[in-house]
């Protein structure tokens, strides 16, 4: 566990923690990847406070988690959508979902 890089990034798991590992985070993936692309509709299916949410999405699109393309330009409006990299968590959230049902 205590693996680190010449980099001090640490392992792939701190860095996977660093990009995902909060409430919030998982939670605007598992709304993306169930359909919800639009910032009005994560946040509702999250009720995740929007400055929050907003700084999540940042952080997501930032590491290429997510994407996102502008669907309206006054004002600005944006999809979201996962990119590869944000595809390949979605067996990881079944998972913890699946974990949730059963043990909590």
């Amino acid at each position: 566990m205590g693996e680190t890089d010449a980099g001090g990034q640490g392992g792939p798991l701190e860095r996977a923690l660093h990009v995902v590992g909060d409430r919030w985070s998982l939670l605007a993936l598992h709304e993306i990847g169930h359909g919800a692309a639009r910032f009005n509709e994560i946040q509702r299916r999250t009720g995740m406070p929007r400055d929050r949410l907003a700084q999540r999405l940042r952080r997501l699109e930032t590491c290429s988690v997510i994407g996102r393309r502008c669907y309206c330009e006054h004002p600005p409006r944006y999809e979201y959508s996962l990119t590869e990299a944000g595809r390949s968590l979605l067996p990881m959230l079944a998972a913890m979902e699946h974990w949730g049902r059963q043990y909590t």
